[in-house]
């Protein structure tokens, strides 16, 4: 497993790789060593791509680490357009499981590959910002980036 650190607008950003597939996008460090694969290095400009404007989907095979519960819940992340919000309430409504807004909310919490799997996506009932692995000044810089205004 490797891992890189870049600089981004959103501020630095580490991507690691196993396998051929990116296995986290994290706002800090893991435990693996530092290197810029190929796969590691086209993520980072999938995400500036990403992050100036001008790209909406990624096209990066990714591996999700967690339990059942968890890769349902963030399989149901990935189906929120670009440019769309949805509430916690929501995502446990498309997974089958109308009274696990809690639990979806800390599957979001654990999301090992932040804006691939696009859990700044989500907000509250009541349409406030909640929690974010990167801050809630991120999650609005990211939203922004999509025409999200709240």
């Amino acid at each position: 497993m490797y891992q890189y650190s870049y600089k981004t607008p959103i501020g630095e950003v580490t991507i690691s790789e196993d396998n051929g597939c990116i296995t986290n996008i994290a706002y800090h460090k893991l435990n693996c060593e530092e290197k810029e694969t190929p796969l590691v290095k086209k993520t980072y400009s999938e995400l500036q791509e990403y992050l100036n404007g001008k790209r909406k989907n990624f096209d990066i095979p990714i591996k999700l680490n967690g339990t059942q519960f968890q890769k349902r819940v963030w399989q149901a992340l990935t189906s929120i357009p670009y440019g769309k919000i949805v509430t916690y309430k929501d995502i446990a409504n498309l997974i089958g499981n109308k009274n696990a807004q809690r639990a979806v909310g800390m599957a979001n919490n654990k999301n090992p590959i932040v804006i691939i799997i696009p859990c700044h996506r989500v907000i509250g009932a009541n349409r406030n910002l909640t929690g974010y692995s990167g801050g809630l000044e991120v999650k609005k810089k990211l939203l922004k980036i999509e025409g999200i205004k709240l």
